[in-house]
């Protein structure tokens, strides 16, 4: 049976930590593990979401939820509430829903202090570490045959009806997955017909049917050009070359959004190499099963610019095709020959510096999944045997997640994201003394995981900001700085800094304090909005001309501002004004007010903001509603929040609750869940936004209408149904993120029993 282990570093000698591998969750198999019946229960699991895997198709981690509860010996005892028909809703079930929902969540708190959950949805970032691992000759010493076995359920779990496999696991399938998939599942052991309910004959047939894998996108080409099942002749120049161009040039990769610089760092290295993976009799097989032509008569040439109307999301226009001819006609083949070949191996050299850099500065997690695989397969083509690449297999656990569905490989990990919104929705539930251990452990997590150093060495000059006093997305190993991660872990910090230590701990120190205000504050942009990873000062005309390689992405050329960054920067920065009134007083003013004006200037005309993190409208305007709020805007002085009031009040459904598609995200419009169905996490977001906007002054009876929904909609255990998955990352990846379906609601029930009044 699988466990999760916490914080454990294990027994590696090429594994290191900043402290002590808080943070860190690692899925291992043991045998002995679990008694039967729990076993019986685990498949018992299994066996329902692949019965209902077309209906909620998302997983609920049901496997730490059986592991967490058992090690806490959890028994829900607080009796469940339900508010019927024509009833009122009262203060005393308020208090049972929100004591039965908090008791729940605190009992899937790590022994570190951190929540473990689920951050995975998109389908395209295991089978490129399995493609890796089998290249480099390590899969079974990676992933025996139970990690083998976990892999290929989850794939055929996700499986769509017609054969092929999604960006994720709530849309239509694509070439660039379905072909993944396919290649993950022969590469695992599978035969070209085999699988559960014939799966690889019916992926490959989906794959055919549409002109084989010569439509797959520019990312699955190099990929099947690095596994040998296509030729590099086939895919648009990824110059080595940009990386020793003088950096004042604007198109200098350090203007580039950090996690597309990461992916195209090490795909240009393998590119410059034109590296192809050992050509074993299954490359070969492959070979013959994907083309609908026989391999060596394909004229690569002409199959450059091919991608399947599936996966094109972005399109490249003429002047762009045009662009990525010229290099491959005349900048190629010159880069390519004497004297000019000593640019390139210039050019690789610099490249391998940058990737030895970003990997020792984060631990060899990298800033994430993507970029991570392809970096260690660079490090193994630059020398196999050495440590760098030894090391990123000591943290290939740390992307691992196994849940009811199978095994998966997370876009990050979300430990401290997730830590620091269960925490505020458990300070919500005002019952402190029960929740004591509760807020040692996390606020001590929380204090270990900050980011305490910049990274090493002359860090501008490998392209790196400053970090010093951060929180990442992640882990405190991870290192990459976020700017909305550190605005709520700091507003937890601020928030316990005001509670007796005995209950929660000794409070951070001052300097670490303004070290998180120093760098929220380097985020901001002169419009007044806050970036996420880096600050957003690349000219945006660099977007506008169509310089994004990838057909499946959109704005992954610069680094952007967004609503809910800025929004959660201003609920930190005005927390922390009122605590500490004198540090560097203008400029948090001046910052404050410059990220109100930018949420007020970025609002729709429906009087939503487009959420980018979150599915979608709904989301931004939460968040936006919570800057706003904190700021001092209300109902009455900011025709910005009446509007988004009208938005939400206007989008609420009949059973009181908000849904809303993912494909908002991609058309960027207001898009509701076929048949108007409710979603409780975004119910959960609608409500709060309502309640901090003042709606309980103009209107309580929308607020008691969706409070009503969601206290009904708790389990018995206290948490909440998986539905829909809400989170999303550059527009139409979407993200599962697994925490979400019982702190959301648990949150909004919690400030409806604090806000509005009740009998």
């Amino acid at each position: 049976m699988w466990r999760l282990n916490i914080a454990d570093g294990g027994n590696d000698p090429y594994i290191f930590s900043t402290n002590n591998f808080v943070g860190r969750q690692i899925w291992e198999f043991d045998p002995d593990y679990g008694t039967p019946e729990e076993r019986a229960q685990v498949e018992a699991n299994r066996e329902n979401f692949r019965k209902n895997r077309f209906k909620v198709k998302a997983s609920s981690d049901i496997l730490w939820q059986i592991q967490a509860l058992k090690e806490k010996n959890f028994e829900q005892t607080i009796p469940q509430v339900k508010v019927g028909d024509g009833e009122e809703i009262t203060y005393e079930a308020t208090t049972r829903a929100v004591r039965r929902g908090a008791h729940f969540l605190s009992a899937l708190q790590a022994s570190d202090g951190h929540w473990p959950a689920e951050n995975a949805g998109a389908l395209f970032l295991f089978p490129p570490m399995v493609i890796s691992l089998y290249v480099t000759g390590h899969l079974n010493a990676v992933f025996p045959a139970e990690h083998r076995k976990e892999i290929l359920r989850y794939l055929y779990n996700h499986q769509n009806e017609d054969g092929g496999w999604g960006l994720h696991i709530e849309v239509n399938s694509t070439m660039f997955c379905t072909t993944l998939s396919y290649i993950c599942m022969r590469i695992l052991g599978e035969g070209p017909d085999g699988g559960e309910d014939n799966a690889c004959a019916k992926g490959r047939k989906w794959i055919l049917d549409r002109g084989g894998v010569t439509f797959i996108p520019s990312w699955g080409k190099t990929w099947l050009s690095i596994l040998g099942v296509f030729d590099w002749a086939g895919v648009n120049p990824m110059l080595p070359e940009l990386w020793i161009l003088p950096s004042f040039l604007p198109i200098h990769p350090e203007n580039f959004f950090c996690h597309s610089r990461m992916v195209y760092l090490p795909m240009s290295y393998l590119y410059g190499k034109r590296f192809v993976g050992p050509i074993t009799p299954l490359i070969l097989q492959l070979r013959e099963e994907l083309h609908t032509h026989p391999y060596h008569e394909i004229n690569w040439k002409k199959v450059r610019h091919l991608c399947a109307r599936e996966d094109l999301y972005n399109p490249h226009y003429l002047v762009q095709d045009l662009f990525w001819d010229s290099l491959h006609i005349f900048a190629e083949p010159l880069l390519t020959r004497w004297p000019f070949s000593k640019l390139r191996e210039r050019a690789l050299q610099k490249i391998m510096k940058h990737i030895h850099y970003e990997d020792e500065n984060s631990r060899y997690i990298n800033i994430g999944n993507t970029g991570k695989v392809i970096c260690m397969l660079a490090c193994w083509v630059e020398d196999p045997e050495g440590d760098y690449f030894r090391k990123h297999l000591a943290r290939i656990p740390d992307y691992i997640w196994i849940a009811e569905d199978g095994m998966k490989m997370q876009g990050f990990g979300s430990q401290i994201w997730d830590t620091s919104f269960n925490i505020q929705a458990l300070l919500a539930c005002d019952i402190t003394d029960e929740m004591r251990p509760t807020f040692m452990k996390g606020h001590d997590f929380l204090k270990k995981s900050q980011v305490r150093d910049n990274p090493s060495g002359d860090f501008k000059s490998m392209f790196r900001h400053i970090c010093k006093g951060a929180w990442t997305f992640s882990d405190g190993d991870n290192g990459w700085q976020a700017s909305d991660c550190t605005a709520e872990a700091l507003k937890c910090c601020l928030l316990f800094s005001m509670m007796p230590p005995e209950i929660v701990g000794e409070k951070m120190g001052a300097n670490r304090l303004y070290d998180a205000v120093n760098i929220m504050l380097s985020f901001q942009s002169k419009n007044g909005g806050l970036s996420a990873w880096e600050p957003a000062g690349a000219p945006q005309w660099l977007e506008a001309m169509l310089l994004n390689p990838s057909e499946l992405f959109a704005d992954l050329v610069i680094e952007h501002e967004y609503v809910e960054c800025t929004a959660s920067t201003i609920e930190a920065l005005v927390l922390f004004k009122k605590l500490y009134p004198h540090h560097r007083k203008n400029e948090i003013e001046d910052a404050i007010t410059n990220a109100v004006q930018y949420i007020e200037d970025t609002q729709m005309p429906d009087g939503s903001w487009y959420g980018h993190w979150g599915v979608c409208f709904i989301y931004g305007t939460y968040f936006a509603l919570e800057g706003l709020a904190a700021a001092g805007r209300t109902y009455d002085n900011c025709l910005a929040v009446r509007k988004a009031v009208g938005f939400l009040l206007k989008s609420q459904q009949d059973d009181g609750g908000w849904g809303e598609s993912h494909l908002s995200c991609l058309n960027k419009k207001y898009i509701p869940l076929e048949g108007n169905r409710s979603n409780l996490v975004q119910t959960g977001w609608a409500l709060l936004g309502l309640i901090c906007s003042g709606q309980v002054e103009k209107d309580p009876t929308p607020l008691h209408r969706a409070a009503k929904l969601l206290i009904n909609c708790q389990m018995e255990d206290g948490g909440f149904p998986q539905q829909e998955i809400t989170g999303v990352y550059v527009k139409n990846a979407m993200l599962h993120y697994g925490a979400y379906r019982n702190v959301f609601p648990l949150w909004a029930i919690a400030e409806y029993r604090r806000q509005v009044p009740l009998p």
